[in-house]
């Protein structure tokens, strides 16, 4: 029997290549299966709904009627409020405002291009230790720890306390991409338990910076009195989870996609070891052909919407599948070739619209660096494995494991 489209996008087994669904899917702008979720696929109509003041992320504005396989279930047990990627205007504008003022323009215009030297030597550490150059693990030894330091260093983590952030980020990544062989009850305690020890220590830190602050992201927070307020403790605790687990999970997946592409394209990896100021367009380019955030679900309509012609009811879930918008030839000229000299690349990679990615220059910065290193330092680097085995999660589309191996690691 064959598989529905939307049980396609979900399988597993489609993760390594999923773009041949996505050229079905874009046959029928509109997918919508069984009083299942309104998929949209094609990039037009995804770019104008990301700006449509009627589709809500407020979960509390989904129809109880409505089945979205991608639903979150209730977390009773974690009392933080939604952080701001879960609210609507005006909450959403308040707390964004508030968590913008210390991290950029135009308040803080330099403070992730001031991060630049810090971005280098973690880099620079992380290449330094990765040992034997014939098996590389490229997620484990690289792109998994990188952002997480990054986020600690841009809170103002001590380094001391920085290895049990390492723990925790492992523990709710692994709930957010879940094994189907492991025990499900004891997933969930182990998530429950980091959130606990994460919000507590968050807490504590808090206090502490409230007390002395420093010029860390998370003092600047937790003292500032301007026009929108201040943030409550628990608002800061869900902007600082937030933070680090949406910062570190796309950008895991950025990276260890990007390099997988390079690999894949070794002209294109001369061309950045011989110059890395090639790092900046070829991100641009992987943000379009390999997006680390393939959709976007648990968007819901607040008003009957049209589009297409197919009119979308109030209380309808809504997936938009940004990954597809970018590869619709109606807007992208040979969409499935990885073209760094594209010109107009105008992708949906970031999202757009008030809920586009807010830790986006951020991210961009840590994979031009890890990328233009890992080009400039790996002698003769080689795919072991292709295609590489898949994390499970279809939202947050990324290999578990990327294994290299190479000549030798230069200086």
């Amino acid at each position: 029997m064959t598989q529905s489209l939307l049980h396609q996008i979900l399988d597993h087994a489609n993760r390594a290549n999923p773009y041949p669904i996505y050229e079905q899917l874009r046959k029928t702008p509109v997918h919508h299966e069984d009083g299942g979720p309104y998929v949209i696929s094609t990039y037009y109509e995804i770019r104008s709904l990301l700006h449509d003041p009627r589709i809500s992320s407020d979960a509390r504005n989904l129809a109880s009627t409505a089945r979205d396989p991608l639903a979150e279930p209730a977390r009773e047990e974690s009392a933080l409020p939604p952080g701001f990627l879960r609210l609507d205007p005006p909450e959403h504008d308040r707390l964004r405002r508030m968590t913008n003022r210390p991290f950029g323009p135009p308040h803080s215009p330099h403070r992730v291009d001031g991060m630049r030297g810090e971005l280098h030597d973690i880099v620079s550490g992380l290449i330094d230790g990765i040992g034997d150059p014939g098996r590389i693990d490229l997620v484990e030894q690289f792109s998994y720890p990188f952002p997480v330091t990054v986020i600690c260093r841009l809170l103002g983590v001590p380094r001391e306390d920085e290895a049990r952030f390492h723990t925790w980020a492992d523990t709710l990544a692994a709930s957010l991409d879940p094994d189907p062989d492991a025990d499900p009850t004891e997933r969930g305690k182990g998530a429950h338990d980091a959130r606990m020890q994460l919000g507590m220590y968050l807490a504590g830190l808090i206090e502490e910076r409230r007390r002395n602050p420093g010029e860390d992201m998370l003092s600047q927070l937790a003292t500032a009195k301007g026009e929108d307020g201040a943030m409550t403790t628990m608002e800061l605790l869900s902007t600082a989870a937030l933070l680090l687990i949406a910062g570190h999970e796309t950008t895991v997946n950025l990276i260890t996609n990007g390099m997988l592409t390079l690999l894949r394209h070794p002209d294109v990896l001369q061309r950045l070891r011989e110059d890395p100021r090639l790092a900046v367009p070829i991100v641009e380019e992987l943000l379009r052909f390999e997006p680390p955030v393939q959709l976007v679900p648990q968007r819901t309509t607040l008003a009957d919407i049209e589009v297409r012609g197919v009119t979308i009811p109030k209380g309808a879930s809504l997936w938009l599948v940004l990954a597809s918008g970018n590869r619709d030839p109606q807007r992208f000229e040979d969409p499935d070739r990885f073209d760094p000299d594209r010109r107009d690349i105008q992708h949906l990679g970031l999202g757009s619209g008030i809920h586009s990615c807010f830790g986006a220059p951020l991210a961009r910065l840590e994979t031009q660096f890890a990328l233009s290193e890992l080009a400039r330092r790996l002698e003769n680097p080689r795919l072991l494995e292709d295609p590489p085995p898949y994390r499970q999660n279809a939202v947050l589309r990324g290999p578990r494991h990327l294994y290299v191996s190479c000549d030798g690691i230069r200086p």
